[in-house]
């Protein structure tokens, strides 16, 4: 299976290790923004060929899965000629700049029957994959309701970022609500259904910055701190709180409360916490297989994209849709939910999502 990659940077601390344990798989040529990053990871993974320009990449090289980690502003673009290629898709996320560009990628790789997914993959944690196997079996009755916490400080001064950091503009789809939150999303949407309704917003607290390293001042546009509550469709409540400029960083945690029993996660042990009513707490964490492979990056998001890469190529091989991970309907629906949040702050209302949207995806 030839594998071309457009972005070197998350290429070369994720998808490049991960391919290395995937079988029957040759990585045949990585683009980049900048030539030199292209041509250090291609040596790096013993890549054969590097381009600055990723439609030549397309071109000349007949792929059979393309890997897109860029800016979420070129998502689109990339990933509709991606598959007008003849190649399957991973995309990273956020799937796009709104639903209306994901719809798209949805529509195009479902008309030329293309294998697609969104590299939400913690999906493929074995932690995570217990506590979407425990709702479902009923070990925690009725969820009622659920509280995930993301506090970090990496954007707190507003030294700490390069003026071209992409991550802080708007313009280019960066902001937390995309980075941290699509996850967040993604998960509440795998464990507890679908979404109804949303009331939140995207805040920019810190605009004015300096670059970190010329100390030119310049203005940040993309949202350093989200929060949100989802309605979902089955009655629960889900209350998502993402900050990058906290004086203190303090992990991720989550928290899920049935009517009979409770489950609790941080990141800062991967631990995973399960209680009937009446009882205390209990681990119940389960150890992931792939994070003692040789070269994989350490951390959950490093190790689960071994497991993700390994079904993504399987359904491509066996022509058939993807078992497990999400798809490009995952993707749009998913990105419905982050393109109401920022209305809900923009109109400072609750805002329902239609099903003749859902009913599209």
């Amino acid at each position: 299976m030839k594998v071309g990659i457009i972005g070197a940077s998350f290429a070369a601390e994720a998808y490049l290790p991960a391919l290395r344990h995937v079988a029957d798989v040759e990585v045949t040529a990585i683009a980049s923004a900048r030539l030199e990053s292209a041509r250090s990871t291609a040596s790096d993974f013993g890549v054969a060929h590097a381009y600055d320009d990723w439609r030549a990449m397309l071109e000349r090289h007949k792929l059979d899965l393309v890997c897109i980690a860029t800016p979420t502003v070129t998502h689109a673009k990339m990933t509709l000629a991606a598959l007008d290629s003849g190649a399957h898709v991973l995309c990273e996320k956020p799937t796009a700049m709104n639903a209306s560009e994901a719809r798209r990628m949805l529509t195009r790789a479902e008309e030329l029957g293309r294998v697609h997914m969104i590299d939400h993959e913690l999906r493929f944690n074995p932690t995570r994959m217990r506590i979407a196997q425990m709702i479902a079996e009923g070990d925690l009755g009725e969820i009622r309701h659920l509280n995930i916490a993301n506090i970090g400080s990496s954007w707190a001064d507003p030294s700490s970022r390069s003026k071209s950091d992409w991550w802080s503009l708007a313009s280019q789809g960066g902001g937390r609500l995309g980075a941290n939150g699509s996850h967040q999303v993604d998960l509440v949407r795998w464990w507890l259904g679908e979404v109804a309704s949303v009331s939140g917003e995207a805040l920019t607290m810190v605009p004015d910055r300096k670059d970190k390293h010329t100390g030119e001042p310049w203005k940040g546009t993309a949202d350093d701190v989200a929060n949100f509550t989802l309605a979902m469709k089955s009655g629960a409540r889900a209350n998502v709180f993402i900050s990058a400029v906290a004086a203190h960083a303090m992990g991720n945690h989550t928290q899920i409360f049935g009517s009979k029993g409770t489950i609790t996660l941080s990141d800062g042990d991967e631990k995973l916490w399960f209680a009937k009513a009446g009882a205390p707490l209990q681990a119940v964490s389960i150890d992931d297989p792939n994070a003692g492979l040789s070269g994989i990056n350490d951390g959950i998001w490093n190790v689960s994209v071994v497991a993700a890469l390994r079904e993504l190529t399987a359904a491509i091989r066996e022509a058939r849709p993807l078992a497990r991970g999400a798809t490009f309907v995952d993707g749009l629906r998913n990105q419905l939910v982050l393109d109401a949040v920022k209305t809900s702050g923009q109109e400072r209302r609750w805002i329902d999502l239609k099903e003749a949207d859902y009913a599209a995806a």
